[in-house]
C-alpha cells in the first residue's frame, strides 16, 4: 500500500499530524510549547490566559487515581499584557501552529482578553469556555449553559477576525443543544471536552484530597465520555472538531477522529508515556492505518456514523 497521509486541517490551517498539546499541560513557556513540537506535537495550544495575573489554588492540586488524574489547578496564569511574549516567542519558533487559549471570569473579559491576543494575529484561538475547577470566585462555566455559551462567543467574535475554538464541558444534560449554541453565534470550531468534575477522599483522613476539593478528572477515566460527547457534536454542528480526553494511544485518537474529531489533543498522557507522546501517537495512528487500509485522516473522520 502507498504510503499514508496523516496530515490533517482545522479549519485552513494544516497540521503534519493530528495530534496537539493540550492546554494547561506546559504551562505558557515559550520554550516548553517549542519543546513540545520538538517531539511531535502537530499544534500547541498553551495554558489559558485570562484579564489579569491569578496565582491559582494552593496546593495539594493534583492527585493520581486509577484512572487517571483529578486537578484543581485553578487557572494560575501571569495575564494577558504579561503573556504576549510568551506567545509571540512561542508562535514565531515552535513550527507549528500555536493556538492561544483564553478565558474570562465576565463575558466582556473574554472579548477583551480575545482582542489583545488577536493582536498577536495567530491562526485560532480557543475560547475555554469550561474550566470545571476555578471555584466560586467565577461562579459556573459558561459552557454549561446554551445561552450563556453563546453570548461568549458573540462578543469574541465581535472583537476578533481571528477564527475561534469554543472549548466545551461534559457535564451537560445535552452537548448538542450547547454545540449547536455557539456554532449558530460564530464558533469556527468546537474543541471537547475538558476535564469531568470529581473528587477523592483520603478515607483515613475523612477529607478531600485537593485544597479545592472538587477538580477535574482527566485520563483514562474520561475518554468513553469524550467519544461519546464528540459523536454527539458531530451528529448536531457542521463545524470541524477537535477531540480531546483520555488520548494515550494511536487507537485512542483513531477511535475520536471516527467518531468525528478532525484532530486530538493529548495532556495527560504525557505523564505516561513521556513528552514525546505525540511522535508515538503519530506513528500508532499511520501503523493503523497501513494496516486497515486508510490512506489519509479525512478517510476516517465520522466514519463510525456510517
Amino acid at each position: 500500500m502507498a504510503t499514508v497521509d496523516i496530515s490533517t486541517k482545522i479549519l485552513n490551517v494544516k497540521l503534519t499530524n493530528p495530534t496537539i498539546l493540550a492546554s494547561g499541560i506546559v504551562g505558557i513557556s515559550g520554550a516548553a510549547c517549542c519543546y513540545a513540537a520538538k517531539n511531535g506535537a502537530g499544534a500547541i495550544i498553551p495554558k489559558s490566559i485570562g484579564p489579569r495575573e491569578r496565582e491559582g489554588h494552593n496546593n495539594p492540586i493534583l492527585v493520581e487515581f486509577k484512572g487517571g488524574f483529578l486537578n484543581a489547578v485553578g487557572l494560575p496564569n501571569a495575564g494577558i499584557d504579561n503573556s504576549l511574549g510568551e506567545i509571540e516567542f512561542a508562535m514565531k519558533n515552535a513550527g507549528v501552529p500555536v493556538i492561544p487559549s483564553i478565558f474570562g471570569g465576565t463575558k466582556e473579559e473574554f472579548g477583551m482578553v480575545a482582542e489583545k491576543m488577536a493582536t498577536l494575529k495567530p491562526q485560532l484561538i480557543e475560547v475555554n469556555l469550561s474550566c470545571p475547577n476555578t471555584g466560586s470566585d467565577f461562579g459556573e462555566a459558561f459552557a454549561l449553559n446554551a445561552k450563556e455559551a453563546a453570548d461568549v462567543i458573540r462578543i469574541v467574535k465581535s472583537k476578533t477576525k481571528v477564527p475561534i475554538i469554543a472549548k466545551l464541558a461534559p457535564n451537560v444534560p445535552s452537548i448538542k443543544k450547547i454545540a449547536k449554541a455557539v456554532e449558530e453565534a460564530g464558533a469556527d470550531a468546537i474543541s471537547a471536552i475538558n476535564t469531568m468534575p470529581g473528587m477523592v477522599i483520603d478515607v483515613k483522613t475523612a477529607k478531600p484530597v485537593l485544597h479545592n476539593k472538587q477538580g477535574g478528572v482527566s485520563g483514562h477515566a474520561i475518554k468513553p465520555i469524550a467519544v461519546n460527547c464528540i459523536y454527539d457534536i458531530y451528529e448536531a454542528v457542521k463545524i470541524p472538531i477537535i477531540g480531546m480526553g483520555g488520548v494515550t494511544t494511536g487507537e485512542d485518537a483513531v477511535e475520536m477522529i471516527m467518531a468525528g474529531a478532525v484532530a486530538v489533543e493529548i495532556g495527560t498522557a504525557i505523564y505516561y508515556r513521556g513528552i514525546d507522546v505525540f511522535r508515538k501517537v503519530s506513528d500508532e495512528i499511520k501503523q493503523f492505518m497501513e494496516e486497515n487500509s486508510y490512506g489519509r485522516i479525512s478517510d476516517m473522520i465520522g466514519i463510525a456514523h456510517k
